[in-house]
């Protein structure tokens, strides 16, 4: 058995320090997509300078594309997809570890699945104009128009993906640290989303444990339901809210307990109160 390992792990070997180049043009073929004017333009929107502008390419390249394209040896943006949201996700977990060293593993969890939500990308994505170089077919074109978010979270993880094998880690974390996360906290439209992150900020600073949300009542057919949420400070009642689900009842819960307790908290508090990482404590 020890035999049969040594030489599973020396072919793997060999074949992960196979020629880059050959493996790149082989997975990565040019398509056309960018001329050197769209790749200038492209660099600006990302803040990054692009070596391999294959990569970027697949990167823009939606699977219904294939439906249409005049070449046959291309790949769709799947597996840059999979691969940058393994990066995003470490990344962002970083990035919440070393801004809430006083938060527990749940919350960090809560926090870094609000940064990576479809919603937070696909607004990330269209903030910084990356649907208009996206690659599809006239139908899924439509469906891009109509607000299809999902379309335009895959698209930013695969370009984060192409941003890791073109430049690195520490570009890509550049990346995200200076254009995606910023996006994100600093837009009004996530700022709705986020009321329980900044309620759990002000009372853990106080000293508080966590707040608890309780559903107090709940009503209507499974396809209509609606619940009212309490949220709980220490065993006080601190605010009360409704909603068409769970998380929304939450929501509203905890920005009437922020109105009602905290009223300045918003004017000055940023989406789910963390500073801008400096690079020597975050790179």
């Amino acid at each position: 058995m020890k035999d049969i390992l040594h030489t599973i792990y020396a072919g793997l070997k060999k074949k992960i320090t196979k020629n880059q180049q050959e493996v790149h043009t082989l997975h990565f073929p040019r398509i056309g997509v960018l001329n050197d004017e769209r790749i200038h333009n492209l660099e600006r929107t990302l803040n990054c300078t692009i070596n391999n502008p294959a990569f970027f390419e697949q990167a823009l390249t939606h699977r219904s594309y294939l439906q249409i394209a005049p070449q046959h040896d291309i790949h769709s943006n799947e597996r840059l997809e999979f691969l940058g949201d393994a990066i995003l996700g470490m990344i962002v977990a970083e990035y919440v570890f070393y801004h809430h060293f006083a938060v527990l593993e749940g919350e960090l969890t809560k926090l870094r699945s609000w940064i990576v939500q479809r919603n937070s990308l696909a607004h990330v994505a269209k903030s910084i104009g990356l649907d208009t170089y996206i690659q599809l077919s006239p139908s899924a074109g439509k469906s891009l128009k109509d607000g299809n978010d999902t379309m335009l979270a895959d698209l930013l993880e695969a370009i984060i993906a192409a941003i890791y094998l073109d430049s690195g880690m520490e570009q890509t974390k550049k990346f995200i640290g200076d254009t995606l996360i910023p996006a994100i906290l600093h837009s009004p439209e996530m700022q709705v989303k986020n009321y329980k992150s900044i309620l759990l900020e002000i009372v853990q600073a106080d000293g508080f444990f966590a707040p608890r949300y309780i559903v107090q009542h709940e009503s209507g057919p499974d396809h209509d339901k609606h619940f009212t949420v309490a949220v709980f400070v220490d065993d006080n009642e601190y605010g009360v809210g409704s909603g068409k689900n769970k998380k929304q009842a939450e929501q509203k819960a905890a920005k009437d307990a922020l109105d009602k307790h905290y009223p300045h908290a918003l004017e000055h508090l940023s989406l789910i109160h963390i500073s801008e990482p400096t690079r020597r404590e975050w790179l």
